[in-house]
């Protein structure tokens, strides 16, 4: 006999981030009559990872990414992960368009500005690989649009702010895409969780997940906590998607699913310089992508980039690592050790003496100061004033650590968990994560409700009419929904300055 006390509700996303707001959006476009529950630790949607000044804001779709175009042994550019990427971003590109079509994203411009994307390098032979790269990419009809450019006029003209005070005796290359993105993920988030909450779902915001209880029909049971008061209660649902960031490892582990065993999560904090100095982001107008430092990790990728936060445009630079065991910004101390379970001490061991470079990185990066890091800036803008920057602290993300034969290996991606029965899932790992969330997501339903998804698929491609379909592979019908995503989506338009 069921409890009377348990709460019963369809489908429960814990944590109130991007991947989560996603999900509840296209599970209550799909299903109106199913009940929705969302559970959020915080007091507020987006507040974590999703939230603007914790994350890059790059629509990372490999227009100017270079850790997604390794050279070869040959000289050669690996195009595939750059490809697989931007196809992902086609997929949520497309169903923003839908959703401001619709009435479901109802402020474009508060989320979504256009803003070019911008490889760059310099010195001959990394001159030399840019245009090898260029090379590779432009003849496929998701990177027709991008430049080369490597006199050093075009290049003041374009980047103003990084030409000042630049020696040009040294050369320099741009692979410039003037159809990037800047994504502002927690209005995103916040847009779509209140679309779906007007729409019936129940949102229980400053309230925390203590555990999760498999039972025996196949549903579980939530364990929650309210952060004000204390008090204790249950909800039992059909199926449960965990979207809680750096929060997810540890609560995947609490559900005992085997598909978890094996995995564990090494966090590293982030922080960027940034400046809301008018005239130097007037100077600079796009996001600029360099070449990682010798011997560090792909997510160290340093970056001079515009931002749209309130309408009110920043130029922010890094990003710089920092270390704390927390799994989020506002977690806990103990997140890290009592993440270390006996299925994946091996794995996490094993990284850990597989990855002394990114050891010794972080350690570099802890002990740089306010002086060296606007010294790391000058590689971009040569005239910068320590006086105009800031430090602002960005968000915790936990890299995922998989199980690899008698050890473990790191993983830069995304990785989405699910039980073989369809009954739970959840979302590891960072970049290029928001920027991939509706293709994920959509994994995640194709995965979990294998009875449903194929009478989803008519509505599915309405929201996303490449669904199931590589646009590279299809140039008019890429640029058909281009062109409709450019004028829905206003990016057409310029960005506000």
């Amino acid at each position: 006999m069921s409890d009377p006390k348990v709460a019963k509700t369809d489908v429960v996303l814990v944590g109130a981030g991007i991947m989560s707001a996603t999900l509840g959006a296209l599970l209550r476009l799909l299903q109106p009559d199913w009940s929705i529950t969302m559970i959020e630790r915080l007091d507020g949607a987006a507040a974590e990872s999703s939230d603007p000044w914790n994350n890059a804001g790059t629509g990372h779709s490999a227009l100017c990414e270079l850790n997604y175009t390794p050279q070869k042994s040959d000289g050669s550019i690996d195009t595939a992960k750059a490809i697989t990427v931007n196809e992902q971003f086609q997929v949520s590109r497309q169903f923003w368009a839908y959703a401001v079509e619709n009435g479901v994203l109802p402020e474009v411009r508060s989320f979504l500005n256009p803003i070019p994307h911008v490889s760059f390098v310099h010195g001959a032979a990394n001159a030399k690989y840019l245009r090898a790269r260029y090379e590779a990419l432009v003849t496929n009809p998701l990177f027709a649009s991008m430049e080369y450019i490597d006199d050093k006029d075009e290049f003041a003209r374009r980047l103003p702010l990084m030409a000042a005070k630049r020696d040009f005796r040294e050369p320099v290359a741009l692979n410039w895409t003037q159809a990037g993105t800047d994504v502002d993920f927690g209005s995103l988030s916040r847009q779509l969780i209140g679309y779906t909450a007007n729409h019936g779902m129940t949102t229980l915001f400053g309230h925390d997940v203590r555990d999760l209880d498999k039972q025996s029909d196949g549903s579980w049971t939530v364990k929650i906590t309210n952060r004000r008061t204390g008090a204790k209660s249950k909800i039992n649902a059909k199926f449960v998607f965990v979207g809680a960031g750096g929060g997810a490892l540890p609560l995947l582990q609490k559900a005992g699913i085997p598909e978890a065993k094996g995995f564990g999560g090494f966090p590293v904090g982030g922080a960027f310089l940034r400046t809301g100095n008018p005239e130097l982001a007037a100077a600079h107008q796009a996001k600029v992508y360099g070449l990682p430092p010798l011997g560090a990790p792909p997510m160290s990728v340093p970056h001079l980039d515009t931002r749209v936060i309130n309408h009110k445009s920043w130029l922010l630079f890094g990003p710089f690592a920092g270390w704390s065991p927390k799994f989020l910004k506002q977690g806990k101390v103990t997140d890290l050790p009592l993440s270390v379970k006996p299925n994946n001490l091996a794995s996490m061991l094993g990284v850990g003496l597989t990855e002394t470079g990114l050891l010794k990185y972080l350690i570099g990066q802890l002990l740089l100061s306010e002086s060296a890091r606007v010294d790391t800036l000058r590689e971009f803008a040569p005239s910068a004033v320590d006086s105009d920057w800031e430090l602002d602290i960005a968000g915790q993300r936990v890299q995922v650590i998989r199980r690899k034969g008698a050890g473990g290996v790191l993983e830069f991606g995304t990785t989405v968990l699910t039980a073989g029965d369809g009954t739970i899932a959840g979302l590891l790992g960072a970049s290029p994560g928001a920027s991939t969330a509706v293709p994920a997501m959509l994994e995640v339903m194709e995965r979990c409700f294998a009875d449903q998804y194929q009478g989803w698929v008519p509505k599915l491609k309405e929201m996303v009419p490449s669904l199931g379909t590589k646009l590279s592979a299809e140039p008019a019908l890429f640029n058909e929904v281009w062109d409709y995503g450019t004028k829905v989506l206003k990016l057409d338009a310029p960005a506000p300055v």
